[in-house]
C-alpha cells in the first residue's frame, strides 16, 4: 500500500459546489482567462491558511466581483457600485473581530468609488482591499475605465483615450500613497506564474495585517480581461505582462508592517436607548405616560398623489414625536406629482426604530381601493384597516383584521374642502385605534398648517372623523374606545 500526501486541494475557503449555475456547480461564472478565478483561488488560500474563515467578510460590490458570495464559505455583503470601502467600514467597527475584504474592479473602486476608498484609507480603516485592475470596464460593455492606457480604444472612447480629452490613467497605490494612514500598499500582477507567487505573498500579507490590526492594506492586482478586450487567454496575459505592466509597475510602494502599531480598541458603543439623552433630545425624564408605553404602531398609509398621504403621516409622526415616542416617517411615491401612487410608512413606538420600512403593518390606512386590494393582504391578524369608502370592495374582505369603510372624502366634500379627506381619516383613527391623544394631533398640526383657515378646516375634519370613529365603534364593530 503506497502512501501519498496532499500538495494540492480546493481552498475550505470555497463552497464545494457552486450554486450560479445549478447544472455546472463546478463552473465559474467567470470568462475563460479571466483573472478574476486567479484572485478568488489565491485570495480563498490566504484565508485558510491565516484561519480566519469562520470570521471574514468579504463586501462584493458591482461588476464582475458581484457573485463572489457563489463561491466563498464567508461571510457575504453585496454594496452598491463603488461603496464597498464604507459598507466595509460600517461592518469592521461593528464587529471589531472579523476580516474585512472588500473586492473591487477599476471601473467601481477608481471612479464611482474613488471618494469611499480615499477617505477609507486616510482613517486608516482596518480592512483588506483587493483591488482587480484589467484597465476597461467589464460587466457593462467595455467602457474606459479611469486605469485604461492612453491610446486603448473603448466602447466610449473608440478613437483610443487621449489625454487632452480623457485625462491620464489613475494610479491607485501612488495616489493612496500620498496619504499618512495606510500601512501595506503593493501592486501585483498575474502576467504569468512567477509574478501569481508574487500575488499570493501579497494578498497574504495584506490578510495578515489586518489579522494583527494594523490597519488599512491595499493590494492592486494586474489582471486579464481576455473578452471585453477582444484577446485569447494567452494574449491578454500578455497584454497584462507587457503592456499594463510598463504603466502600472509591480511592487511594492509602502509596506510599514514591522513599525505599525495596531490600532487601539474602540470604546464600546452607547446603547441605542441612551443616544437621544447623550445628543440632548431628551431631558432624561419620562415622556411617555406610563399608560402610553407599550404603544408599537407600525403604520402604512397609501392612496393617490394629491390626498395628502404623506401629510397624514408627517402629522402622526410629529405627534408621536411630542409624546415621546420613538418615531420614523418614510414616503414613497411615483414621479408624478398627482394622481401617482403615493404611499408612507410610519412607526411609532416605545423601543428605538430598528427599520422606517413598513412590511407587515398593524394599521392600515387606504385612501383608495387600489391601495387596499395592495397591502391588506399584508396587515397582521388583529390589525386595523380603515378604507375611504361607503362600503369594503368585493373580495377585500378579511375575518382577522379590523376592518372599516368610512367615505372621508365625502365627508370632507361635506365639510367644504375635500383635501382635508386624509384628517378625517386621522380623526377616525383616534377613535378606532390606540394612537396618540388628540392634543398632540393638534399641536402637530399646527406646526405643519401655517394658514390659520387651513388649520381651522382641519380641526373640523378630526372631529368629523372621530364621530364616525365614535359611531362605527359603537354601533357596528364593538371595537371599543
Amino acid at each position: 500500500m503506497s502512501s501519498y500526501a496532499i500538495s494540492h486541494e480546493r481552498a475550505h475557503a470555497f463552497y464545494d459546489h457552486f450554486e450560479r449555475k445549478g447544472e455546472l456547480p463546478h463552473q465559474t461564472h467567470y470568462c475563460p482567462g479571466c483573472g478574476h478565478g486567479i484572485v478568488h483561488k489565491l485570495l480563498a488560500s490566504a484565508i485558510d491558511g491565516l484561519g480566519v474563515r469562520d470570521r471574514t467578510v468579504l463586501v462584493s460590490p458591482v461588476g464582475c466581483s458581484v457573485f463572489a458570495y457563489y463561491y466563498f464559505d464567508t461571510g457575504n455583503v453585496q454594496a452598491a457600485h463603488g461603496r464597498a470601502p464604507a459598507v466595509a467600514t460600517g461592518i469592521k467597527r461593528s464587529r471589531p473581530d472579523s476580516i474585512v475584504v472588500a473586492y473591487q474592479g477599476d471601473g467601481d473602486l477608481a471612479a464611482i468609488g474613488t471618494a469611499e476608498i480615499i477617505h477609507a484609507a486616510n482613517r486608516g480603516e482596518s480592512m483588506t482591499v483587493i483591488f482587480v485592475n484589467n484597465g476597461i470596464y467589464g460587466m457593462t460593455g467595455g467602457q474606459m475605465a479611469p486605469t485604461t492606457p492612453l491610446g486603448k480604444q473603448s466602447t466610449t472612447s473608440p478613437g483610443g483615450r487621449e489625454k487632452w480629452n480623457d485625462g491620464y490613467p489613475v494610479h491607485v497605490c501612488e495616489l493612496l500613497n500620498a496619504l499618512d494612514a495606510p500601512v501595506y500598499l503593493e501592486r501585483v500582477s498575474l502576467g504569468d506564474n512567477k509574478q501569481i507567487m508574487q500575488a499570493a505573498k501579497a494578498i497574504r500579507r495584506a490578510l495578515e495585517y489586518q489579522v494583527k490590526g494594523l490597519g488599512f492594506s491595499l493590494v492592486e492586482v494586474l489582471s486579464p480581461c481576455p473578452t471585453i478586450w477582444k484577446l485569447t487567454p494567452v494574449e491578454a496575459q500578455k497584454f497584462v505582462r507587457d503592456e499594463m505592466g510598463a504603466l502600472f509597475v509591480p511592487g511594492c510602494v509602502r509596506d510599514r508592517g514591522k513599525e505599525a502599531e495596531a490600532r487601539p480598541a474602540r470604546a464600546a458603543a452607547p446603547a441605542l436607548a441612551d443616544v437621544p439623552r447623550l445628543i440632548g433630545l431628551t431631558s432624561g425624564e419620562e415622556a411617555v405616560p406610563a399608560a402610553e408605553r407599550d404603544l408599537d404602531l407600525r403604520i402604512k398609509i397609501a392612496g393617490f398623489g394629491g390626498q395628502g398621504v404623506l401629510m397624514l403621516g408627517e402629522v402622526l409622526a410629529e405627534a408621536g414625536l411630542e409624546a415621546g415616542y420613538e418615531v420614523s416617517w418614510l414616503p414613497s411615491y411615483g414621479p408624478e406629482m398627482r394622481s401617482g401612487t403615493s404611499n408612507c410608512h410610519v412607526r411609532i413606538g416605545r423601543h428605538p426604530v430598528d427599520s422606517p420600512l413598513v412590511s407587515r403593518p398593524n394599521v392600515l390606512l387606504a385612501l383608495n381601493e387600489p391601495s387596499l386590494r395592495k397591502f391588506l393582504p399584508a396587515v397582521e391578524p388583529g390589525g386595523v384597516a380603515i378604507y375611504n369608502g361607503r362600503e369594503v370592495p368585493e373580495g377585500c374582505e378579511r375575518d382577522d383584521v379590523r376592518l372599516a369603510a368610512i367615505p372621508v372624502t365625502a365627508i370632507a366634500d361635506g365639510i367644504g374642502a375635500g383635501k382635508v379627506a386624509n384628517i378625517v381619516m386621522l380623526g377616525a383613527l383616534l377613535e378606532l385605534c390606540e394612537v396618540v391623544d388628540e392634543e398632540r394631533v393638534r399641536g402637530a398640526l399646527r406646526r405643519l398648517i401655517h394658514n390659520d383657515r387651513y388649520y381651522e378646516l382641519d380641526l373640523a375634519a378630526l372631529e368629523r372623523g372621530r364621530e364616525e370613529g365614535r359611531k362605527l365603534a359603537a354601533e357596528a364593530y364593538g371595537w371599543g374606545v
